[in-house]
């Protein structure tokens, strides 16, 4: 059987006989263009509310970027095809707007990915909801597809109504609804304009809040509550984007620059049967981030979280339309707060809700009036997110860091708090969704690839395979996992005494007496974990099959390990990063087989930031380094982000001056591989042509390697380009 045949194969079925394949030499094409070296994959995992079906996304067979809706019956175990996207598209290619493309790449998940992206169930699981190419489209199951716009303009951010009687999406910057039956069309809000939408999230909320809508129903249908934005005091910066045609395209992009103006936010909630808006009141200060909006269960009142320009301070306020409004809670930091997305209604007006008030995000039962109940979980260590709440039976599912800060698993705790039981048995990490006596679980290890199985909530045990991985002879992958590579987890000891969690990958078979070169490769900032007990097959590997070691730790500042743990880069980012990569290097360095001159360390983002920082500020440790997209100057970087970790750059002291890359440069005396992408509209190509200058000025020789039209993930095909570029630097300056 060919590849293409055994590939379509694992992608159409729950499980596949096919003959061995024949081991190949593993190059950057091949990690990075064909979904068999890990074993097929789907996105989008939902289940119907009746929990009848599971839906997924799953990239073509020809196109792996290029998404199809398919669903899997719980109870037939059949997987089929139900909404293929080149038949609506009608063999065109989809044409994006630009607000699409922004909002897309906000979106990580959608960055570079076209097709299908999204789609919604009816609460009656009887209707599928979704969008593609600007349009919307519904499907009754067992119906026929409806289309429900066909217009010029490009429709986004695209929702059912709560009892799918409506579907709701912004088009040219205000918001409309659909009526599903009549196909009535209404338009809700007014007033858009450049400068001020309805009904969307800002970049801000977008790239560092986590929120990317900025509308919400009622569970009624009755009201929608809805952000308005007024970005006209935010800076206006040009930026130049080289495209590959060698033109250049100059934007005016809104880009709030630490220190800078923010947009100012409204809160409205529209009446759908007389389309008549009402304001909420956010509070006297105007200069804050609006961080997340809920609607009590019974319709009565929207709850929304107020979150400070410090990010100190987060008020949760629930608001009647027309009435008044009350503070339920508030949460308050010295060092910043966290949003996040677990506030769940009840029928009787209680809520849970979850903190890190002890120093470790915890749940806890409140009551209608915001008085605390109860804590439910308590400990040394972090919840990750609500999954669901089951009255009834009295239990709360969730997934966290319980038994390691490196695996995720489900749990369940009862209301009353108590016993904390582990549903999820296999060892490694599970991403799940969670409906009435089932769950699906999509679940990898070191030893396993992606798997999706259907599993029981009494026990975990398994009760049907969406999507079944093996590492046997009969699939693709198993050539490229032939045991050349092994892969080693542990911890290390901080200079505070604080354990830092690694995963090591090297040859699996050392030559007697060889000293190999050895990589970090950090991400290194918050929010940004990288060390779990997961399936990887990707450049760290490649490099370990091609006789490097390569330690991946995640250093303090880094997430699910406690607030304090992660506060540790307040007003000082680029210290305790550096210095425990450089503990890093020295564990390795007690080892036998390791070459201490021959250390490289190469990131991406914040660990393109981290290369450079470690490269400037330990020169006698970092021989050679890859930074990717780096951030050079904090003050470039923009408002939501910078100053909940920095402040404010005008406040006292010199924290932003310290942060950046530049004090440091003269320090810097070994090799240098610069990659950034000449459209990057999240970390601005200005980052790397400043240091660019500074080098040049400084007398510094470093390499350059910059990609035409490519923004910050600089994806597509040229990876493959950036991937061997990358390993030819170190084949040059390590070997």
């Amino acid at each position: 059987m060919s590849k293409s045949r055994i590939f379509a194969a694992l992608l159409g079925a729950v499980s596949v006989t096919a003959t061995a394949v024949q081991a190949e030499e593993l190059t950057i094409e091949r990690l990075l263009g064909s979904p068999g070296l890990s074993g097929p994959t789907v996105q989008g995992l939902k289940l119907s509310p009746d929990g009848k079906r599971v839906t997924f996304l799953r990239g073509k067979e020809e196109n792996q970027s290029q998404l199809d809706l398919w669903e899997f019956n719980v109870s037939t175990g059949n997987a089929t095809l139900l909404v293929d996207s080149d038949t609506l598209l009608g063999g065109e290619t989809e044409q994006l707007s630009e607000e699409e493309k922004a909002r897309r790449e906000r979106n990580r998940s959608l960055t570079g990915k076209s097709g299908i992206l999204s789609y919604f169930w009816s609460d009656a699981s009887d209707t599928l909801l979704f969008p593609l190419g600007g349009d919307v489209y519904v499907l009754p199951l067992g119906g026929t597809l409806k289309r429900l716009t066909k217009t010029p303009a490009y429709e986004t951010d695209i929702k059912f109504s709560p009892k799918g009687n409506y579907v709701s999406f912004i088009r040219d910057r205000e918001l409309f609804v659909v009526d599903v039956d009549t196909g009535a069309e209404k338009q809700l809000t007014t007033g858009s304009s450049d400068t001020v939408a309805n009904g969307m999230a800002e970049f801000i909320a977008q790239e560092e809040l986590g929120r990317y809508t900025g509308y919400w129903w009622s569970p009624d249908e009755t009201k929608v509550a809805y952000e308005q934005f007024d970005e006209s005091d935010v800076i206006v910066k040009d930026r130049y984007e080289v495209q590959p045609d060698g033109g250049v395209v100059t934007l005016k992009q809104r880009y709030p620059e630490a220190g800078s103006a923010n947009v100012t936010v409204r809160l409205g909630v529209a009446e759908l049967a007389s389309g008549e808006s009402h304001w909420l009141p956010l509070g006297d200060d105007k200069d804050i981030y609006l961080g997340r909006v809920n609607w009590t269960a019974d319709s009565s009142k929207v709850v929304f979280q107020r979150l400070n320009r410090e990010q100190t301070r987060l008020d949760m306020v629930a608001a009647a339309p027309k009435g008044s409004s009350q503070t339920l809670l508030s949460e308050t930091s010295d060092i910043w707060v966290n949003l996040h997305n677990n506030l769940n209604f009840m029928a009787d007006g209680r809520f849970l809700w979850t903190s890190e008030k002890t120093g470790y995000r915890h749940i806890y039962l409140h009551g209608a009036d915001g008085k605390q109940i109860r804590p439910l979980t308590s400990g040394d260590w972090v919840v990750d997110e609500i999954q669901k709440v089951d009255t009834a039976a009295g239990l709360v599912y969730f997934t966290g860091y319980k038994d390691s800060p490196i695996e995720q698993h489900l749990y369940a705790v009862s209301l009353q708090g108590g016993k904390i039981d582990r549903i999820s048995r296999e060892a490694g990490w599970h991403d799940v969704a969670v409906g009435d006596g089932i769950f699906v679980d999509k679940f990898s290890s070191p030893e396993q690839p992606p798997q999706v199985l259907v599993k029981s909530l009494e026990d975990g045990t398994t009760k049907a395979a969406v999507l079944a991985n093996h590492l046997d002879e009969n699939h693709p992958f198993t050539p490229y996992n032939d045991g050349s590579v092994v892969t080693e987890f542990g911890t290390l000891e901080a200079d505070d005494g604080s354990a830092l969690y690694y995963r090591i990958y090297r040859p699996a078979t050392l030559e007697p007496g060889k000293k190999y070169p050895a990589i970090m490769a950090p991400y290194g900032g918050p929010h940004g974990q990288r060390v779990r007990r997961e399936w990887k097959l990707d450049f760290n590997s490649y490099l370990a099959r091609n006789g490097y070691v390569v330690m991946v730790l995640d250093n303090r500042g880094m997430w699910n390990r406690g607030l304090r743990f992660e506060g540790q880069i307040k007003n000082a980012m680029g210290t305790v990063e550096v210095a425990d990569q450089v503990s890093g290097v020295n564990f390795l360095k007690g080892r036998d087989y390791i070459d201490g001159d021959r250390v490289g360390i190469w990131g991406w983002s914040y660990g393109g930031y981290m290369t450079l920082m470690s490269l400037f500020k330990a020169p006698d440790v970092f021989k050679a380094g890859v930074s990717v997209a780096p951030v050079t100057d904090w003050r470039l970087y923009d408002t939501g982000y910078t100053e909940r970790y920095l402040g404010h750059p005008d406040a006292p002291g010199d924290v932003y001056n310290k942060s950046s890359v530049f004090p440091y440069v003269e320090n810097f005396t070994g090799d240098l591989l610069l990659i950034h992408g000449m459209a990057d509209d999240n970390v601005f190509f200005d980052n790397s042509v400043k240091l660019m200058s500074v080098l040049q000025n400084s007398n510094k020789p470093f390499e350059l390697m910059t990609y035409p039209g490519k923004k910050h993930g600089i994806r597509g095909g040229v990876q493959v380009h950036l991937y061997n570029t990358a390993f030819d630097f170190f084949e040059r300056k390590l070997k």
